[in-house]
This record gives structure tokens, sequence and C-alpha cells, in this order.
């Protein structure tokens, strides 16, 4: 059984691999491919100059998977609460974890056949999000959201950072005490 299962691998999603994986979580994060990110160039992102969406991804993606998440290049098509967590069923697998996390951009109804509650989107184009609480927590236990779906500015930097605030959450949730990654400069 996996920890968490994030659900989108555009910068919320894979910025919340890598905080989960480098805590030691099992972490899995599903790439369906169509990020919004894919067709962005980016120069207002901290710490990088400039950068091509598709190469932002890429990167992401494998920082990620270099800290030990697994990335599954599939889409979710359901999300099942179970006595000890939930079933993420992709096209052609299936997966157990304790958590779901939905980093997935404007896509909501795998979410909502969940059970979590939608609400009217406050971006352009954003037609409806997840609701979710400060911590990113949904109305169903177990299930959270960060990005785009949840109601964040569509920029890669805000919504990576919001990925890594909910990924510390639930993180801090499966520790039983708040979580903190002090990264120190190596000699």
């Amino acid at each position: 059984m996996y920890d968490i299962a994030i659900i989108g691998a555009g910068p919320a999603g894979a910025s919340a691999a890598i905080f989960a994986a480098k805590a030691g979580k099992k972490t899995v994060l599903f790439d369906h491919g169509k990020s919004m990110t894919s067709r962005a160039w980016v120069e207002n992102h901290y710490g990088v100059t400039e950068i091509s969406g598709p190469d932002l991804l890429e990167t992401g993606k494998n920082q990620a998977t270099s800290l030990g998440a697994e990335l599954v290049t599939d889409a979710v098509v359901s999300v099942e609460k179970t006595d000890k967590g939930f079933v993420v069923k992709s096209e052609n697998q299936q997966f157990e974890a304790k958590h779901v996390l939905f980093a997935s951009g404007v896509l909501s109804d795998v979410a909502e056949n969940a059970g979590v509650k939608l609400v009217p989107g406050t971006e352009p184009r954003i037609k409806t999000i997840i609701e979710v609480d400060n911590d990113g927590k949904t109305n169903v236990d177990g299930i959270w959201a960060a990005g785009t779906v949840a109601g964040v500015s569509v920029h890669t930097i805000v919504t990576a950072g919001h990925g890594a605030a909910v990924a510390i959450n639930i993180i801090s949730e499966l520790n039983g005490e708040r979580y903190v990654d002090h990264d120190v400069l190596k000699a």
C-alpha cells in the first residue's frame, strides 16, 4: 500500500511527490501527459531564468522519481474509499493508498465521482475546482487537493508551492507531528 497517491504530475503534483518521497513516504505519481504546463513558456518561476513547460515537467518528474516516487504514465479513472484507505484505478492498473492528492489541473470529474465537493472556479477559464480547507483537505477524509484544481493561481510557481505545502500537511498527518525538511548546505 502506498502512503500517498498523487493524481497529476504537473508542477503541483510533482512538487508534492518530491516532498513526499524525500520524506520517505511510499509515493505513486500519476501522469496522463496532458498538463496545461506542456503548452507553456515559463519566465516567472523562481530559480529558473526561462524554461519550456515540457522541460519543467520533465525536470519535476525526474526529481520526484530520483527521490523514490513511482511514476505511472496512465490516466486515473476512479478513486474508491475502502476500510484501509483508497483504491486508485488507472486505465490499466490499480493501486492502494492511505491518502489521495488530486493535483489534476482543470480536471475534477474523478474527484467528483469519488464524492469530493466541487465549487465554481475563480481563475479565468477554470469552471470548477475542488473545495478544500487551508490545509488542502477535502470533504472526504483522506482526499486532498493542490494546485489549480484546488483554486490557486495557474502560475507554475504558485501551483508548485501549493503542492509542496499540501504534501507537508499529508506527511505531518501520517507522522502524527508537524513535518519539516531542513536541507543543509553540503560542503
